[in-house]
């Protein structure tokens, strides 16, 4: 496994990021334990989860992923082999993540409130990378990096950039959280919270976590840049567009257990073009001989500005192809196609 610095923190993470997002809806405790395991077998040293996990967000099941990483903390003992990462939700119009039934918000209270539950759900002390999920300032669509622009009207109380450092530079002081990252995040949201780092002496972002894949290049037009010169490297979410990169999808299949067929919540990967997109990617794996899969991830993980690429699954099998495409390198002519389908299709699923 290949291990890649955290921003400019003394933490290396694996290059693969454990995804899970679908533990304690899709996958059970014992099977979020398994996939654990493997990942930790394979070299894995990097988890991620969220306060709002599982997917999709509701009052029932929220939390329900911290707690299974929890138990499997208190089982294997292993807390300090594993660099963990979470994060706290922006601003939303769900309300039952705060036990007053008050709407998300990135105010003091909210953050304390959230930092203290996870680290109880998760049955450790401290939080290696801890995430704004989104911003709390009204944006133009959720991932903050569209490719049209619409002006939002500012929420009328939204907490700044600075303010929100501020917390975090607290619970940093208090050891609760070691580093910070963003999630969903624009270029001129991350310089913000760079330039008030410098400014303020606050802590410094080490990551931003945004969506890319092959369907969604949009970090490239300006995030890449600040993550490049900044060293606030991307951990790439949804790098198999929800799956539809992995061919499991196509002609409209609906396979059964899968995402597509259990929620309806993919509307960003089935947008006009996309469909177009996907099939000419998975023709080009299929042409090189090569798991479509295997090819997505291996192409994130050439990116320059790429610190780690998270992966989910739901079952081992998709977690071992996975796992796999570490391994894989991709030659440069293969590398000049999948720019030349980029070049034809773009970014449909912003």
């Amino acid at each position: 496994m290949d291990f890649r610095r955290l921003g400019r923190t003394d933490i290396d993470v694996s290059a693969i990021c454990l995804g899970t997002m679908t533990w304690g809806e899709q996958n059970t405790e014992k099977e979020g334990h398994t996939q654990m395991d493997l990942a930790v077998d394979r070299g894995v040293n990097f988890f991620d989860t969220a306060e709002l996990y599982p997917i999709p967000p509701n009052r029932e099941t929220q939390g329900r992923t911290e707690r299974i990483i929890g138990s499997w903390f208190k089982a294997r003992g292993n807390r300090d082999k594993i660099v963990l990462a979470t994060k706290v939700v922006g601003r939303t119009q769900m309300n039952w993540f705060r036990e007053n039934g008050e709407l998300g918000a990135l105010t003091r209270q909210q953050i304390e409130f959230a930092i203290d539950r996870s680290l109880k759900n998760l049955q450790t002390d401290y939080i290696d990378l801890y995430q704004i999920h989104w911003p709390d300032r009204n944006v133009t669509g959720f991932g903050s990096n569209p490719t049209r622009w619409a002006a939002p009207d500012p929420a009328p109380d939204e907490n700044s950039i600075e303010s929100t450092l501020e917390v975090l530079n607290d619970l940093v002081k208090a050891g609760k959280i070691r580093q910070i990252g963003l999630s969903n995040e624009s270029a001129w949201g991350t310089m913000r919270y760079v330039t008030a780092s410098e400014r303020f002496g606050y802590p410094r972002v080490a990551s931003i976590q945004n969506a890319y894949s092959l369907v969604n290049r949009t970090f490239e037009v300006n995030l890449a840049e600040v993550a490049h010169r900044e060293n606030v490297g991307l951990l790439a979410y949804s790098a198999l567009a929800q799956g539809y990169l992995t061919g499991k999808y196509r002609g409209g299949a609906t396979p059964k257990g899968a995402r597509r067929t259990l929620f309806d919540r993919l509307q960003r990967y089935e947008k006009p073009g996309a469909e177009n997109a996907i099939n000419a990617y998975l023709d080009l794996a299929h042409e090189h001989g090569l798991d479509p899969s295997q090819m997505a991830i291996a192409f994130a993980l050439s990116r320059s500005f790429m610190t780690s690429v998270i992966i989910g699954a739901t079952t081992l099998e998709q977690l071992t192809t996975n796992l796999d495409a570490e391994n894989l390198a991709l030659h440069p002519e293969l590398i000049d196609r999948i720019d030349a389908i980029h070049q034809l299709h773009g970014n449909p699923s912003p």
